[in-house]
């Protein structure tokens, strides 16, 4: 009968192991999937939002150039403080980190280009604003008033 207690022990042990060794199996497998669909949905999301600062820059980069072509064809038509207000926007374009997006300075480049664009809008007196693309979704699409 002192074989029994060691048998029962042993079959007590690899029982366990065994739960063990499943629980570890079905962690490795619950982790390595969430890596890859935690990934993937990163990478929609990062697509996304790529998509909308892309958007966004290039509607001031379009203002941008079409002032700047009305102030070299008339010049005094626009005051000194708009010529300067439009040479800043241009500059906050030029160093926003397109490249580097978990830059700490992303936001706040993009602010200042906001606060830039109503104060020109504003100052030249046009009513102008950036509602996103109309076809979006994700966007209250408002339109562009003149």
């Amino acid at each position: 009968m002192e074989g029994n207690p060691r048998n029962l022990d042993d079959l007590f042990d690899s029982s366990l192991r065994l739960e063990e060794a499943h629980v570890d199996e079905g962690f490795r497998a619950g982790y390595a999937d969430g890596l890859g669909s935690g990934r993937e949905e990163g990478r929609q999301v990062g697509l996304k939002v790529g998509f909308q600062v892309g958007e966004e820059l290039g509607f001031y980069r379009g203002c941008v150039d079409v002032w700047n072509s009305a102030i070299d064809a008339d010049s005094e038509a626009f005051t000194a403080r708009v010529r300067k207000g439009v040479k800043q926007m241009e500059e906050l374009i030029g160093s926003y980190p397109v490249m580097e997006p978990e830059n700490e300075r992303v936001q706040e480049v993009m602010d200042s280009l906001r606060l830039k664009f109503r104060a020109l809008t504003a100052s030249m007196g046009v009513r102008l604003e950036y509602g996103g693309y109309p076809g979006s979704k994700s966007s209250e699409a408002k339109g562009i008033d003149f």
